[in-house]
């Protein structure tokens, strides 16, 4: 149910003596049961999984690709089972003039190993290890990880 651009009014005597953005009520969107989700938190226990695409002569990396269709490729493949992606991109690194370690790295976030392996079982890791050569020339070093704050 969108109910984005309701206002509810308060009337007297045929006034508006009150208006307030339906969105910003929470009280009658739960009675409604309307309920706003809050953004996911990274949270102690999750299980990180950090794609790191290396730097290297002749290396490259489309950032618009990865971003705008690599990505949404993950998280329509894997569906809720990843509760948050983000994305890095290499500025600079703790030598001045040298160049960056890493050209991008991703991030996946699953609330369980088994979330993670239920959603890599299946053909989605097979489509998206097929995707990498649209957006990158270099071969990503993956880590799991779990989150310990």
């Amino acid at each position: 149910m969108n109910l984005s651009g309701v206002t509810l009014v308060k009337m007297k005597d045929g006034k508006i003596i009150e208006e307030q953005d339906f969105d910003d009520n929470l009280w009658y969107n739960q009675q409604l049961g309307y309920y706003i989700e809050k953004e996911p938190k990274i949270t102690k226990g999750m299980i990180k999984v950090g794609i790191f695409y290396p730097n290297g002569e002749g290396k490259t990396f489309n950032m618009d690709y990865y971003a705008n269709k690599h990505m949404p490729l993950v998280k329509a493949l894997y569906g809720s089972a990843v509760k948050i992606l983000s994305i890095d991109k290499g500025l600079a690194n703790g030598v001045p003039n040298t160049p960056v370690p890493y050209l991008a790295i991703g991030y996946l976030y699953f609330e369980s190993m088994t979330d993670l392996q239920n959603a890599m079982a299946g053909p989605a890791s097979a489509k998206l290890m097929a995707d990498i050569p649209n957006f990158t020339n270099t071969q990503p070093v993956i880590q799991i990880s779990e989150v310990l704050q």
